[in-house]
């Protein structure tokens, strides 16, 4: 049709043509900026936040990254997703979320989804330790960069992602352990209320914890048990342990502060006072911990911040920018004790 518009006019004067042709050109320039416009769509199993006001970190370009979450289960995980999405949001970045549902087997495909989307980037927090390696393999093959953040995966760093960012999960059991150890003289009869079996957070925790206990022979684990990070579980799990261990139990350590919330309340049903007969020390400090710490039920709390997201996209425009980024990035964790809670709980997640 172009060639017969053409054709028809090639006895008309030469500003006309250039006219065409003019027009033309503004045809197609349309097209072009409604193609780049589009956003990302959104699925049961997906959700996207997209922002083109910014240039992807002073890339020239709006980049898009993917996050492979492992599950959006409780306040920790909810305020990790709500840190990545904002600071993309910030940033001018689009991001493409994949919620794996406490499955590995999803996070696997979630990854792979995101590499067939060729995405610029993406940040994964592994549910477990093993179990990722195809995925990142096929990350690898693709030449897109892999962040591991809160959780640590099998691999080597420089090769199969570029770093992991993170807390020591190993010191954050071992300053659970000395809080402890100080706070009941060095005797204890102890629960351990464990996270998601496999999951590089559960063993570093637990590691800590019992390597500092070896310097002090009055302290004892009397029951280990995992919780799997949940609330509910924790309660069920504290309860079946009280009924084998009764009064024995002096004091309980968990890996994360939900289960700490659900190891009190079975505690008290079982007519137990947490915090007077019972010591509860957890990790994480969520704003409900804090509150449990002034109110005088729970003891202590390590941080373990969920806020990842201004490193996260740090990290990754440092490795834009072609600067050697280390194979693990720690992040500095507070300590919540009766002397600071109350002046923290409203920052608290």
């Amino acid at each position: 049709m172009v060639n017969a518009m053409i054709g028809r006019h090639t006895a008309r004067p030469k500003h006309l043509t250039a006219c065409l042709f003019a027009l033309l050109a503004l045809v197609a320039s349309g097209c072009i900026r409604a193609e780049n416009s589009g956003t990302t769509n959104s699925n049961s199993n997906s959700s996207a936040t997209t922002n083109t006001a910014g240039a992807g970190g002073g890339a020239g370009k709006k980049l898009r990254v993917g996050f492979s979450q492992m599950e959006n289960d409780g306040p920790w995980r909810i305020a990790e997703t709500r840190s990545m999405e904002d600071e993309a949001k910030k940033r001018g970045y689009e991001v493409v979320i994949r919620d794996a549902r406490g499955s590995t087997a999803q996070q696997v495909s979630d990854i792979e989804n995101l590499v067939a989307q060729k995405v610029d980037a993406i940040f994964v927090a592994p549910r477990e330790k093993t179990g990722l390696e195809s995925a990142l393999q096929a990350a690898r093959e693709a030449k897109i960069p892999i962040f591991l953040i809160d959780r640590e995966a099998n691999g080597t760093p420089g090769q199969d992602f570029v770093a992991f960012l993170g807390s020591n999960f190993i010191e954050q059991g071992r300053r659970a352990a000395e809080w402890l150890a100080q706070t009941t003289n060095g005797n204890a009869k102890i629960v351990e209320i464990s996270g998601s079996p496999g999951a590089s957070v559960t063993q570093d925790r637990a590691k800590g914890f019992k390597d500092e206990l070896q310097k002090h022979p009055g302290m004892q684990i009397i029951a280990s048990q995992t919780g799997d990070f949940n609330r509910a579980k924790a309660q069920s799990t504290m309860e079946n342990i009280i009924q084998a261990q009764g009064q024995n139990i002096t004091a309980v350590y968990t890996h994360s502060d939900e289960m700490a919330m659900g190891a009190i309340q079975a505690l008290k049903a079982a007519g137990r006072k947490p915090g007077q007969d019972v010591i509860v020390v957890s990790v994480d400090g969520q704003k409900s911990a804090l509150e449990a710490i002034a109110g005088g039920e729970l003891g202590a709390t390590v941080e373990s911040n969920p806020r990842f997201g201004p490193l996260a996209f740090d990290t990754l425009e440092k490795f834009k920018r072609g600067e050697q980024i280390p194979a693990k990035v720690i992040l500095e964790d507070r300590f919540f004790d009766k002397s600071n809670a109350s002046q923290f709980v409203a920052e608290a997640y």
